[in-house]
């Protein structure tokens, strides 16, 4: 709670408040001006003083000083943040097929710097619902739309090669995620497919589904991972244990670069780790989410609370005052 003064010159009053008292017992002490200040010492003993004569002026001060305080109206400020958001819905469209465990990503395979950039990816958006989708002979939802990135995230760790028959349905996975952004309301719809290989399974094309998604508005960007041509590949031998073959593995750049101009959308060539982030990246700021912001701020009046410890020190005031002289032994 932020507290806010509306009077602020009823504080400033406050430095006054002790010449005040300061006047006033003098006015009403004539001896204080009977003798010079050694004549008060020659005739009053330090033990005589009476406590009393600092206690009742220090509570009045206390007093005034909070009355002063009341009336400068303290406030305290609530303030309530609504955000009004036209987000973007998106599905990530992986490949999961076994061609993503080529490691010419090095150290680590195409699948798993796919996973940890769309981790990332998904970290810096907000408000706005993702899903996941994967793909290899066949395509399912890992994850339907959800504003809820634990989970997402949860679901895209549990992503692994081998879940599905292998294969690349490229076209198969358009219509799955297309499928996923039907009832959308959302005033820009995305879907970001990665793959790193050609359609060679799944009963769709993907220009028809393509096409599908362009009479839903629905844009399309697609990422071809891996630098292509013949690249370090794991095989498990019985006798040799786990070994590399080098092998060719191509991106069909053609069919991307078609699916994404259908849609609107962009053909992005990942190359290597630092290539791919700077993809999402640019997806990121290409997708930018609209938020409106609405401000409500509440008050509330402060004023009771000094206004009450003032009467409290009134009152013990006027209780030691109307009690018997304490003295300094």
């Amino acid at each position: 709670m932020n507290i806010i003064i509306r009077y602020p010159y009823f504080l400033i009053a406050i430095a006054a408040v002790p010449v005040f008292i300061v006047i006033v017992r003098l006015l009403r002490t004539k001896s204080s001006f009977a003798y010079p200040l050694t004549g008060y010492f020659k005739h009053h003993k330090f033990k005589d003083i009476n406590v009393r004569n600092f206690v009742t002026p220090f509570l009045r001060f206390c007093a005034f000083s909070l009355i002063l305080v009341a009336l400068s109206q303290p406030l305290g400020s609530e303030t309530e943040i609504d955000y009004e958001s036209k987000g973007v819905d998106i599905i990530l469209a992986l490949d999961i097929s076994g061609s993503m465990r080529a490691e010419d990503f090095q150290p680590d395979d195409r699948l798993k710097v796919a996973k940890e950039e769309a981790r990332r990816f998904i970290q810096n958006r907000k408000h706005d619902r993702i899903g996941l989708v994967v793909f290899a002979g066949k395509s399912y939802t890992q994850c339907p739309l959800t504003l809820d990135y634990d989970i997402l995230l949860d679901f895209l760790d549990q992503v692994q090669i081998g879940n599905i028959v292998d294969g690349t349905a490229i076209g198969l996975a358009i219509g799955n995620a297309v499928n996923r952004l039907l009832e959308s309301e959302a005033k820009s719809k995305i879907i970001i497919l990665l793959t790193d290989g050609e359609n060679n399974a799944g009963q769709i094309d993907p220009y028809t589904a393509a096409e599908i998604a362009r009479t839903m508005n629905i844009r399309i960007y697609t990422i071809g991972v891996g630098r292509g041509g013949l690249v370090p590949y794991p095989v498990d031998d019985p006798v040799f244990g786990r070994i590399y073959k080098n092998i060719r593995l191509d991106v069909d750049e053609e069919t991307l670069r078609a699916i994404a101009s259908a849609t609107k959308g962009l053909y992005f060539r990942a190359r290597d780790r630092k290539g791919l982030r700077e993809i999402y990246d640019t997806i990121d700021e290409l997708e930018k989410t609209e938020i409106k912001v609405k401000e409500y701020v509440n008050y509330q009046q402060l004023y009771q609370y000094p206004l009450l410890a003032a009467l409290v020190f009134l009152l013990l005031e006027i209780l030691i005052a109307n009690t018997v002289k304490l003295k300094i032994p």
